[in-house]
């Protein structure tokens, strides 16, 4: 009888096994031989405490502190400067909302100033920022972190990765020394693999390919890997409490849960939103909006300034235009461009000066390659802008994307003074190389005694300096080069007289 039991048994056995694999069961899979996607995933959910318990999970509270790498700011590369930041964050994932409480510690900031606190609350109307005075909308970036985290964080990953009808397997990853299962989906068109731990099961990483609404926005086609680590079981789930990014295989931050409560009571009242706020912020532009002129700045005669959050100059000189940093966007700096054609028709665009390597200013280097134009910049930020121009924009193709011939940079490389044009708007360029203006170079106009001073100056709400130091090695190179100066303005700050600047410096020395 058992011998009979053995042999319907040896058959089932194989039938089950042929079977399986024409239902897309695979073998050759750490962890997961013979198992189908929806299984794997199957498994991952009962090493983690069981479907059932991660359905009731309704709500998490997270008490976090964080650290990020500041890789966006223009003052040097790696080893990174950095922010830090307590965290408290509720995820109602029935109503899929989130309300974060921030403490955030800016390294950049004036001495003795350097906290700040922000209320965010993202749902699927929209997000804003919630003070006191009122809400005001949230910028894309952050609604897309808050929603990605309640589909994508540990709370949910399994459960979002099991329902998608394109869940499957992909060849296998080694993470840690070790090869994990590898299953991916699409979430709301984005590519997702998740790394499943072939020993114990619980997921390692999730990786998403996509174009981020953040400085990484300028880095088009972005591969973010986030970590989970330093399980701890809480009500019975195993949960991750530590959180590492990756983009592009740079570390960027870790965040680490210092408490961790589910299913907590949900207040309405606490993530109430303006209307009109949350509406407005589902129709913000992001980082790739367009050029308007509203107001602009005759600084001389054929030297005009477009203020705006970030600013830009058009200058006229005998044989050529040339305009004064590519900042935001491709669309921005098109807008730039097309404004002094038709300012001035027929005369060629013989330069572009981009004086930073931070972010938002190298937002339309991309354009100005694209449509081959020289493009001035500092040697030391040379490698960082070769890896931006050839980065690939394919899930949202800019101009340099969508070129149909490569475009070889045409940079005109700073390690010096340089002399452009002639006549009454000449300029002069001069690499800063102060400690925190060492990948800047400020732009002077001789003939009016008037200076850009790149990224440097910025006035606070009481007149005060913001950040002494940086103009203050400007200063220094105006000294060192005996120059002299009338005006001086900068990428976020209209004319200021000289003498008025000087006379900060010196009283924050005194501070």
């Amino acid at each position: 009888m058992r011998k009979a039991w053995m042999v319907l048994f040896l058959i089932t056995g194989s039938w089950i096994a042929v079977s399986a694999q024409k239902g897309g069961q695979t073998a050759g899979v750490p962890g997961c031989d013979h198992l189908s996607p929806q299984q794997c995933v199957g498994v991952a959910l009962e090493a983690m405490g069981g479907r059932d318990r991660l359905e009731t999970l309704k709500s998490v509270r997270l008490q976090t502190v964080s650290h990020t790498l500041l890789m966006e700011q223009s003052y040097r590369q790696a080893p990174f400067i950095t922010s830090y930041e307590r965290d408290v964050v509720t995820m109602d994932l029935a109503g899929q909302r989130t309300l974060a409480e921030a403490k955030v510690t800016w390294p950049e900031s004036d001495l003795n100033q350097p906290d700040s606190e922000t209320t965010v609350i993202v749902g699927p109307e929209g997000g804003v920022y919630h003070s006191k005075s009122g809400d005001s909308p949230c910028g894309l970036e952050t609604q897309d972190a808050a929603r990605e985290r309640l589909a994508l964080g540990p709370a949910r990953v399994l459960m979002t990765a099991e329902g998608a009808p394109d869940l499957h397997f992909e060849g296998p990853e080694t993470v840690r020394e070790s090869s994990h299962a590898v299953v991916a989906f699409t979430w709301k068109r984005v590519p997702v693999r998740l790394l499943l731990n072939p020993f114990n099961h619980l997921p390692d990483a999730v990786e998403t390919t996509q174009e981020f609404q953040d400085f990484w926005y300028f880095w088009g086609d972005v591969k973010q890997r986030i970590y989970f680590d330093n399980w701890k079981v809480v009500q019975g789930i195993s949960f991750p409490t530590n959180l590492v990014e990756e983009r592009n295989g740079v570390v960027w931050s870790s965040e680490q849960a210092l408490n961790i409560e589910f299913n907590v009571a949900i207040d309405d009242k606490a993530f109430a939103m303006d209307p009109g706020a949350a509406k407005q912020s589902e129709h913000l532009a992001g980082w790739n909006r367009p050029f308007k002129v509203k107001t602009d700045t005759a600084l001389a005669s054929g030297i005009d300034l477009f203020p705006g959050a970030w600013n830009s100059t058009i200058v006229k000189e005998p044989d050529g235009i040339v305009i004064l940093e590519a900042p935001i966007s491709g669309l921005y700096t098109q807008g730039v461009i097309e404004e002094a054609r038709k300012r001035y028709p027929g005369m060629p665009i013989k330069a572009v000066l981009s004086t930073s390597d931070s972010w938002p200013h190298t937002g339309g280097v991309r354009t100005a390659v694209a449509q081959g134009l020289p493009v001035f910049i500092l040697d030391l930020n040379r490698p960082l802008l070769d890896r931006m121009v050839s980065a690939p924009h394919t899930l949202n193709p800019d101009a340099l994307e969508s070129a149909k011939i490569s475009k070889t940079p045409r940079w005109m490389i700073l390690s010096k003074k340089e002399e452009i044009g002639s006549g009454a708007n000449r300029m002069e360029l001069y690499p800063l190389r102060g400690a925190s203006t060492e990948r800047q170079y400020m732009v002077y106009f001789p003939e009016h005694h008037l200076l850009y001073a790149s990224d440097t100056l910025a006035l606070n709400d009481d007149g005060s300096l913001y950040d002494p130091e940086l103009m203050s090695e400007v200063a220094q190179v105006v000294t060192r080069e005996k120059l002299v100066v009338d005006k001086v303005y900068a990428m976020h700050q209209g004319p200021v007289a000289w003498d008025q600047v000087m006379a900060l410096i010196e009283k924050a020395r005194h501070a």
